[in-house]
């Protein structure tokens, strides 16, 4: 299990599609719970592992000294409304109008500093002098003010809006509650002092004018943004949170990236995000869709406004009304187009937006038209689209930082961060060290692994050379195979050749191809499902009967729009098994990596010890349902299960995992077979955090194999942090693996064995992979499948289809089903 969201080590990417069962809605998850009986809860450590070299390794942990005083934080509920009692957004504004709350009122509120979140909640260190407080003021300069009761008005400019914020006390949090957790104490309140700490946190950088990304946090400086094309930069920032740990609280900084709008002309990010030398070849439609609720600011008069749309005519048609005063004094209205308003009105030179549409930034009612050219985008605006293929590879290729590149940025982010000025962690009596915490890990040694003919080798430095080795369980014959290509620029004779040649030196008994299509030149400027429709019927009238496998030659490696509808062909309605490659050279080292991935689609071992085959279950799901009702689905008609295992679980679904999720699994085991009580340890893979290691001294990464199981963990369950793969470029990101249950009864040592070693047995690679192999084989699963829904318009369909329909979401479509001829390989290889 793993709650890996296919991000790059440095980048918080769009999540992809998730793939899972349909059904339950967040309601029912929540009484699920509840009605939950057992109530396990995750294990406590036993002891730490002993076996492997030690090491002395830092870790980008912070210690956090906590006060011995027994303070109380108090939480409020914040409400927040115009005079006519309208509810304000508070979004963009809650934090503006607080500040000027403590201002106003810092002697009724007994002096006491906020922590607020931005939106509903408000802390403070011991409590306020009233539990209720409403007041009214207006943005701005204070003016004339008068006094009544607890309540206060005064007059501010003209124009400036009035608010009424209203303060209700909700409950208290003991500091305590931490100094208990740290201890391996069970305690209520740790989750809401942590959350009080964590909103100080996001308050200091709001108050430094940062961008907040949940705990990242991300400074308007032009030197942390790196262009990855189609108008996104990447901007670099931090992340910064409290964790427990047994070495007591600790502060959890890391290097942190996300994806911004680039800042300035509008027509240039719209030229630059459509690909398009031209603006004149600028899709508008598009453009709409893009620029909606973005900011800009608009000239001359330098004001910033909310992007509401554009408008249905270009600026030299665009009329409205302007109120004007005639020679007698009398106003009266005039038609004019927005273009002749700024050009002759208030004599602004404009070159080119008379052929274009205005932004809008007004009401549905009442809009606002500028021309584009007076709109420039502001900057630090999150760009929440889905990225290209090549847009996620220069980020990940722009994020990396070496080890002690990523140190010196952790560093200089702690100081410039300068948490000791904070009045409310300063008044809380909280410091934060400005050193990494030193841990002390342990290298693992390699498992042996086992190639043909028996032959028995170890890995050095979590990778191993399979030059002169055979496959350990080969196909055995591979003859009626086929080629089909898309692409004009593969040399097919030498492929053909090289194939069959190193498929032999591998022991894969691979016969010359039966035949090759070659894609008709007239079929390339085709749409993708027609491309594949018209080579599927080439490849049928060409062939006496369905071939055995067939190898796909793309047109392009990154987005290529065949590679879906190719997919759903050959998975979902014909059953053959597939192999898809964009070559731009070949050797031998592509060849072997290629055969490896069809090796596997076509042979693997069940029996134990040396199991390698892996069988895949995808279904959809609800993006608002985290927990999965389909563990046990029995199928009367047919007596079997149809439900499957989770993949993707984060430390708030732990309970849930233990308690309902795990009763199904056993459920469906006994359905198997009758009475059948398997004995069951259950381990969470996070590759989704922030903890690093760093070799002190040293530019290298962290041995492959290396192991930390103290202090950084959790001061009370069962978890430990694995670094299993060699970390050539970056920096290591270790995986986070938490021990849930283990009722078969594993040591320390063998667990941490187990874990390391299903790292080494990744059938695509000669390499230690970072996460253990069949949480890989998942995340390729609902990647390839997640192509199938990319392509099929299915949200106009959903209904015909058979779309599930959960309260409070919208209906999901069901996927095509795995033909029965490939449903128990493993095509996703």
């Amino acid at each position: 299990m793993s709650n890996e969201k296919g991000r790059p080590d440095e980048a918080e990417l769009p999540p992809p599609p998730s793939v899972v069962p349909s059904g339950v809605t967040p309601i029912q998850e929540s009484e699920l719970l509840a009605k939950s009986t057992q109530k396990r809860l995750p294990m406590a450590r036993s002891g730490p592992g002993m076996k492997g070299q030690k090491i002395s390794l830092l870790t980008n942990h912070f210690q956090v000294k906590m006060p011995s005083s027994d303070g109380h934080f108090y939480q409020y509920s914040v409400k927040m409304a115009y005079e006519d009692g309208t509810v304000v957004e508070t979004k963009g504004i809650g934090r503006k109008v607080l500040d000027k709350l403590h201002e106003t009122y810092e002697s009724e509120l007994g002096g006491k500093q906020f922590a607020y979140d931005g939106e509903k909640t408000l802390f403070t260190l011991g409590d306020l002098p009233r539990k209720k407080l409403e007041s009214v003021g207006r943005g701005g300069s204070p003016g004339e003010e008068d006094t009544n009761g607890d309540k206060k008005r005064f007059r501010r400019p003209q124009r400036s809006k009035t608010y009424k914020v209203e303060l209700t006390y909700a409950t208290k949090i003991p500091l305590q509650a931490i100094t208990n957790a740290l201890r391996g104490q069970d305690s209520e309140h740790f989750q809401e002092a942590v959350r009080v700490l964590d909103t100080i946190l996001r308050q200091h950088a709001a108050r430094q004018g940062c961008l907040l990304v949940r705990q990242s946090f991300f400074h308007n400086e032009p030197r942390n943004f790196t262009d990855i094309g189609g108008g996104v930069l990447g901007c670099r920032g931090f992340h910064s949170s409290f964790r427990a740990t047994q070495g007591g609280l600790s502060l959890n900084i890391d290097v942190s990236t996300t994806m911004i709008v680039q800042p300035g002309p509008v027509i240039d990010f719209l030229t630059a995000n459509q690909n398009v030398g031209d603006p004149n070849h600028i899709d508008w439609a598009k453009a709409k869709k893009t620029l909606k609720s973005l900011r800009v600011i608009a000239r001359p008069s330098n004001m910033e406004f909310k992007i509401a749309g554009l408008s249905d005519k270009i600026c030299g048609e665009q009329i409205f009304e302007l109120k004007q005063r005639n020679g007698n004094g009398e106003s009266q209205s005039v038609e004019i187009t927005v273009y002749e308003y700024f050009v002759q009105h208030r004599n602004i030179k404009l070159k080119y937006s008379g052929d274009f549409p205005c932004i809008n930034v007004g009401k549905p009612k009442r809009p606002t038209y500028f021309p584009i050219e007076l709109c420039e985008l502001v900057s630090l605006q999150r760009y929440t689209k889905s990225l290209s293929g090549l847009q996620r590879a220069s980020l990940v290729e722009k994020s990396r930082q070496k080890p002690q590149e990523r140190m010196r940025v952790l560093t200089d982010a702690l100081k410039s961060s300068n948490y000791a000025a904070d009045p409310l962690l300063k008044s809380s009596g909280i410091l934060i060290s400005n050193q990494f915490a030193r841990v002390e890990g342990r290298v693992l040694q390699a498992p042996q692994l086992t190639v043909g003919h028996g032959e028995n080798f170890s890995p050095r430095n979590g990778r191993w050379n399979f030059n002169n080795k055979e496959l350990f369980q080969a196909t055995d014959a591979l003859k009626t195979w086929i080629i089909v290509n898309f692409s004009a620029r593969v040399d097919m004779n030498m492929l053909t050749r090289d194939i069959v040649k190193c498929g032999k030196r591998k022991g894969m008994n691979i016969s010359d191809p039966f035949k090759v299509f070659n894609e008709n030149p007239q079929n390339r400027r085709s749409p993708a499902l027609a491309r594949v429709e018209k080579m599927m019927e080439a490849v049928k009238s060409g062939l006496p009967g369905p071939p055995q496998f067939i190898l796909c030659i793309l047109p392009e490696k990154k987005n290529c729009d065949v590679y879906g509808p190719w997919k759903k062909t050959n998975l979902a309605d014909l059953g053959i098994v597939n192999q898809c490659i964009a070559p731009t050279r070949l050797n031998d080292q592509y060849l072997t990596n290629v055969l490896l991935k069809i090796n596997a689609k076509v042979v693997g071992s069940r029996g134990w010890p040396s199991i390698s085959r892996y069988r895949a279950s995808v279904r959809t799901q609800s993006p608002k349902v985290e927990m999965i009702d389909g563990l046990f689905k029995p199928v009367p008609e047919t007596h079997q299960d149809d439900g499957m295992i989770r993949d993707g679980v984060s430390e708030s679904q732990f309970s849930q995992v233990l308690n309902i999720e795990l009763d199904q699994i056993k459920e469906a085991c006994k359905f198997l077979e009758e009475e059948w009580s398997p004995k069951f340890t259950l381990i969470v893979a996070q590759k989704n955090h922030h903890t690093k290691f760093f070799q002190d001294g040293s530019p290298d990464n962290v041995p492959p194999g290396t192991v930390v199981d103290n202090s950084i963990c959790h001061p009370k369950n069962n978890d430990f942090y694995m670094c299993s793969h060699a970390g050539m470029i970056g920096t290591t990101r270790p995986t986070h693996y938490h021990v849930l249950l283990d009722e078969i009864g594993f040591s320390a040592n063998d667990l941490q064995d187990l874990v390391h070693s299903l790292s080494y047995v990744y059938q695509r690679s000669t390499t230690a992979i970072s996460v253990v192999a069949p949480i890989c084989y998942a995340h390729l699963a609902t990647t390839q499948i997640g192509q199938f829904m990319k392509f099929d318009d299915l949200s106009d369909t959903s209904s015909s289809q058979g779309g599930v329909t959960s309260a409070g979401s919208v209906p999901v479509p069901q996927l095509p089903r795995l033909h029965p001829k490939v449903c128990s390989s493993m095509f996703f290889c």
